[in-house]
């Protein structure tokens, strides 16, 4: 008999929600009547499947009948084969190796101070001289002795051919006569380090003496700087090692000058250096304008890898997934045939600026997403906008 008043109720109660399309939840709780509130659960759960259905119903038309759907939007690329090249970027300094002081080979008086700060001088040219304190007298005494030799030997030698005079003669003469050769050679020798001469063609940078002042070995007098054959010295990483090759290309960029030159590497080290673990190399500039000098700093771009046909994707758009898988999604057909997203798994190479190499994955005249990639996952419905 109980049971049928509670069927009654709950009878009345659907009946009441069949009326005012709700049921009433609160009052089957506050009546605290186990049976009633399993009865009136019931009963929404029944509601809510309806209620499901209905609204997968009502979904289903609308994307049937709307023609503008809210789609994610999405930008693309086509993929093409595209010349990539890559850099190793370091830091460098300007060198040359013809900077160097010049020394006097001998102590005097500076006689003679023919040149000036700025100025250009040739190879040989004397730039000053010290005086030779008696040498220029000793080598006219020396040549002197050296002519009566040479005429002494001439004559013993003719008689020695004639087979008149003693062999030993003629041999004193000829032994004195390469003698007085040897003494007017290092004499002349001693007299020339008196002038002192530019070992190459360049500018004088800097003079360090005057004119009347005692000089000596081990004192500086010039500084010559040839700026025509300039090179750029830089320390490399030894991870390196295996890509940097002998005439690789390199921009050569000084901030300074706001300019980029050209250059090779022309040389190479063969030595790690322990406490950086780093290898030189060196790379010839030209210098056309003389704008450069020794110690200027320079950025390197030495080029490393080059490709004719790669393909490149900006580097933001590859994604990292689980288990650490790199995707690049692009644009494929749903079941509908209309665009949707595709995960492709790639493999990446050397980047360079933004943009990034794929070596598999890809292939020319695929669609990759660029803009939007991030809001989307396999198999998302996209829209695709220029």
């Amino acid at each position: 008999m109980k049971n049928i008043l509670y069927i009654t109720s709950l009878s009345l109660l659907l009946f009441s929600c069949g009326e005012d399309k709700k049921i009433d939840v609160d009052k089957a709780i506050e009546s605290n009547d186990l049976e009633q509130i399993k009865v009136t659960r019931d009963a929404v759960h029944t509601d809510y499947e309806k209620l499901t259905n209905d609204l997968a119903r009502i979904d289903e038309a609308i994307e049937r009948l709307d023609t503008i759907k809210r789609l994610p939007l999405v930008k693309v690329m086509t993929l093409k084969d595209t010349a990539f090249t890559h850099y190793i970027e370091i830091q460098g300094n300007v060198d040359t190796k013809q900077n160097i002081l010049i020394y006097p080979e001998m102590a005097g008086i500076l006689q003679q101070l023919n040149v000036k700060a700025g100025q250009r001088v040739a190879k040989g040219q004397v730039l000053a001289t010290i005086d030779d304190g008696g040498l220029g007298a000793q080598v006219a005494q020396a040549k002197a002795r050296l002519a009566l030799a040479q005429t002494t030997f001439d004559r013993q030698k003719r008689l020695w051919d004639q087979k008149i005079g003693s062999e030993i003669q003629y041999l004193e003469a000829e032994t004195n006569l390469q003698s007085q050769k040897e003494v007017v050679m290092q004499l002349q020798s001693q007299l020339a380090k008196t002038a002192i001469r530019a070992p190459f063609s360049g500018t004088i940078d800097e003079v360090t003496t005057e004119k009347g002042e005692v000089v000596a070995p081990g004192q500086s007098l010039f500084r010559i700087v040839n700026v025509s054959d300039m090179y750029v010295t830089a320390s490399i990483p030894e991870t390196y090692i295996t890509r940097v090759k002998l005439g690789a290309p390199v921009q050569v960029y000084f901030t300074t000058l706001g300019k980029t030159y050209k250059g090779k590497v022309r040389q190479i080290s063969n030595y790690i250096n322990p406490s950086n673990r780093s290898f030189g190399i060196e790379i010839a500039v030209p210098n056309p304008d003389k704008l450069l000098r020794p110690n200027q700093v320079a950025i390197l771009k030495v080029e490393d890898y080059t490709s004719p046909n790669s393909l490149l994707v900006p580097e933001n758009i590859v994604q990292q997934k689980s288990g650490g898988r790199l995707v690049v999604y692009t644009i494929g057909k749903d079941k509908k045939n209309n665009d949707a997203a595709v995960e492709k798994v790639v493999e990446t190479g050397y980047t360079s600026g933004s943009q990034i190499e794929i070596k598999s994955g890809l292939e020319k005249g695929d669609k990759v997403i660029t803009d939007g990639a991030k809001d989307v996952t396999d198999g998302t419905s996209v829209k695709v906008i220029k």
